[in-house]
């Protein structure tokens, strides 16, 4: 069924409810402008190279962006879930420049995207806006720092491990997934969570993984604690 105009305000205010400081009038206007996106799991939202078209506000779903390198391997740089911008459409509005990272869908997705020149007016004339947009900027790119210091400076059994503890006890996914996430190949994870099952760290079955010793991989992400 079609969200009515005061739907999806409701859903709208809901998630980002810094648009509340939005004038009634604004708020009416940003959802009438705007465009309702919705896409399947795995759809593209943007590709590597393509001009920014708006800046996505997203009521339902994830994205996940990712950089890609010339053999093909991919690397997960950050997720994007409802209530959060994604910090590459953020800079390409405000620098003009094209995107340097894809943006997939990991899960069905709904979101809308809001024209440039209403994207602009919002940064320039309302403060609540602006300092979302710049808070989240400045939180985005802390964690983007983060994982260049874990990818330049731990071994890749410690990131993993790491992964496997936040993904909780029973993990389905593919190595592949994992791998992506990682920035590396399947053959090498598929080796590196053969050695944890071996060490008695994990069980592994068809696309899941099982945490067995939850102490031993903490110790092996951080061996220094």
């Amino acid at each position: 069924m079609r969200e009515t105009p005061t739907d999806l305000q409701q859903s709208l205010l809901l998630v980002y409810p810094v648009l509340r400081s939005l004038p009634p009038e604004q708020l009416a206007a940003l959802c009438e402008v705007a465009t309702l996106l919705q896409l399947p799991a795995s759809g593209e939202l943007f590709a590597e190279g393509q001009t920014c078209k708006g800046f996505p506000l997203i009521l339902r779903g994830t994205i996940k962006v990712v950089k890609s390198s010339a053999g093909g391997r991919e690397m997960l740089l950050y997720r994007v879930p409802p209530g959060d911008s994604c910090i590459i459409t953020s800079s390409c509005l405000l620098a003009d420049s094209p995107y340097s990272a894809r943006g997939i869908a990991e899960t069905p997705l709904s979101l809308l995207l809001v024209p440039i020149d209403f994207f602009e007016e919002l940064v320039a004339n309302n403060r609540p806006f602006r300092d979302f947009v710049f808070r989240l900027f400045a939180e985005r790119i802390a964690e983007l720092m983060e994982l260049v210091e874990e990818v330049a400076f731990r071994r890749l059994d410690q990131r993993l491990a790491k992964l496997l503890l936040a993904r909780g006890d029973a993990i389905h996914c593919t190595h592949q997934a994992l791998a992506d996430e990682l920035g590396s190949v399947r053959e090498i994870v598929s080796r590196l969570l053969k050695g944890f099952a071996a060490a008695g760290l994990v069980s592994l079955a068809r696309e899941q993984i099982m945490v067995v010793d939850r102490a031993g991989l903490r110790q092996l992400a951080d061996p220094g604690r």
